[in-house]
């Protein structure tokens, strides 16, 4: 796990704080032609930036079901676990708290649901074929999950 930044000297130090969120990638089927359902949001400078749908783990739910839920919430687009695809974690500083935020990453396939981006939090939602989802997804280390896909749908199927 990576260290938190250094305080400043003369500076009371902020809290530390952990967070745990869920969610994953959705296809509309099962394979390598296979569309993927991702999100943009509007970073502080107003770009458009395409990323994995993803929220906080609920006290009472498993990382798959959260992911499961979030994919829901934030696509319209419903869906069942066929695989991890793995975790990433980073810190950020919000308020008075230093964050360390891990996001466990999942494959989904599609079993109902429309393309909605009714979520406040979502900009935009888009059917993006699987192999332009790397050129599309504004972050390195969510493009990097993207390595396990081609060996977890050929054991799927």
């Amino acid at each position: 796990m990576p260290s938190p930044p250094r305080t400043t000297p003369g500076r009371r130090p902020l809290r530390r704080v952990e967070e745990t969120s869920a969610g994953g990638l959705v296809l509309d089927t099962p394979s390598a032609g296979a569309n993927a359902a991702l999100i943009a949001r509007r970073d502080r400078r107003g770009r458009l930036l395409w990323s994995l749908p993803k929220g906080h783990v609920e006290a009472d739910e498993t990382t798959e079901e959260a992911a499961v839920r979030e994919v829901a919430e934030e696509t319209g687009v419903t869906g069942a676990v066929l695989a991890p695809l793995g975790t990433i974690d980073f810190w950020f500083v919000a308020g008075e708290a230093r964050v360390h935020k891990t996001v466990h990453h999942f494959l989904l396939v599609r079993t109902g649901g429309a393309l909605s981006d009714d979520d406040i939090e979502v900009e935009e939602v888009a059917w993006v074929p699987l192999a332009e989802v790397a050129d599309r997804l504004a972050y390195a280390d969510e493009r990097r999950l993207l390595d396990e896909i081609p060996t977890i749908l050929a054991e799927a199927s």
